[in-house]
């Protein structure tokens, strides 16, 4: 666990815990009080404070001799993704809008990928995709670096009949959204929101942090010039490797005075 964070263990663990139920990784049940003590490098006392704390919210069912199942999952619309902060010596890059920061940074990072698979598309990721029921997508994972490290881990799913087109040798080399324009989309807008979240133990090992670490979530929908949405993302970020900037302008009269993005930046090393 992460010593640094001002936060008791067993709430870590809770936090870690509730963040991989919403997103369906515990559909047939947690891990045992023995697991959970080994992943986490804890005491019994502490796992069990945390699982006792889910199950007073009633997030989970804990049975003796049966096992803890989960109750509810309110899924995963309450994440979001993106960041890092920058530093003396790190690189800006002064971009007119989302995308094109998005592609800047591609350009000019590294990335290994992960995995690359074709399956159906989940039930939440269908629906932001407004795929009918067992359509096929892409998903691809990727970890994204500087010199100094991991910065990102990346998860894209893109409708298969867009990316049948490119594969890991693709996707190793160049940005998806030069993918998707090179495969016929013309990329019209973007969703986005950012949250932050803890790392489990698969994102605190691909990015290179401690277990509990707080990370920037970026959850972002892709559309093209004709509304269609062409890809779907999660994002998790160290927010000590990248940030976002945005300069804010008040527009309106006195009485409906309201705050737009004048500029958009990239901050990486």
């Amino acid at each position: 666990m992460n010593q640094s964070l001002p936060l008791p263990k067993y709430h870590q663990i809770y936090l870690v815990l509730c963040e991989q139920l919403q997103e369906g990784k515990f559909d047939a049940g947690l891990p045992g009080e023995l697991a959970l003590m080994q992943q986490f490098a804890v005491a019994r006392v502490t796992v069990r404070r945390a699982l006792s704390q889910m199950a007073e919210e009633g997030l989970i069912k804990r049975e003796p001799g049966r096992g803890t199942r989960p109750l509810r999952s309110d899924g995963a619309d309450k994440l979001g993704k993106s960041g890092y902060a920058s530093h003396s010596g790190g690189q800006q890059a002064r971009l007119t809008g989302l995308l094109e920061n998005l592609v800047t940074m591609g350009l000019r990072t590294s990335v290994k990928v992960l995995s690359v698979q074709h399956l159906k598309a989940p039930k939440d990721v269908g629906d932001k995709l407004q795929l009918a029921n067992g359509s096929m997508v892409q998903k691809a994972e990727r970890v994204r670096s500087t010199r100094e490290g991991p910065v990102s881990l990346i998860t894209t799913w893109v409708p298969e009949s867009i990316a049948h087109g490119f594969g890991r040798r693709e996707l190793s080399q160049k940005p998806i959204l030069v993918l998707l324009e090179e495969a016929g989309v013309i990329v019209g807008r973007a969703e986005q929101t950012i949250s932050a979240r803890l790392a489990d133990v698969e994102m605190a090992r691909h990015l290179d942090v401690p277990v509990g670490s707080a990370l920037l979530a970026v959850r972002r929908l892709i559309y093209d010039d004709q509304e269609r949405p062409v890809q779907w993302l999660l994002g998790l970020y160290r927010p000590d490797r990248y940030e976002y900037q945005m300069q804010l302008s008040r527009v309106g009269s006195i009485d409906a005075q309201i705050w737009v993005d004048k500029e958009l930046s990239a901050n990486f090393h």
